[in-house]
């Protein structure tokens, strides 16, 4: 793999994992890999979407396990497709 895409899957995770100073590390890394400002947001809104479905799905879960229903109707509820995008 090359430098490059291992500095956005470390974009990508740092965000997932909402971790500020791994996101500055790798961020700081990008100028001399000639990674743009649009594939780092790319990067970004890619984790958001991963980090969006997986709190939606645990929120159903916990609302089950409380008792409820659960709020968010999910496509991977149905196996038609990723809960993330």
């Amino acid at each position: 793999m090359d430098e490059k895409t291992k500095v956005l899957i470390c974009l990508s995770a740092a965000t997932a994992a909402n971790c500020i100073p791994c996101f500055e590390h790798y961020f700081g890394k990008t100028g001399t890999l000639d990674i743009s400002k649009e594939e780092v947001q790319i990067a970004v809104d890619l984790a958001g979407q991963v980090k969006k479905g997986a709190h939606m799905a645990l929120k159903n879960r916990i609302d089950q396990l409380m008792g409820g229903e659960k709020k968010y109707d999910l496509p991977c509820d149905k196996k038609q497709t990723s809960c993330c995008g």
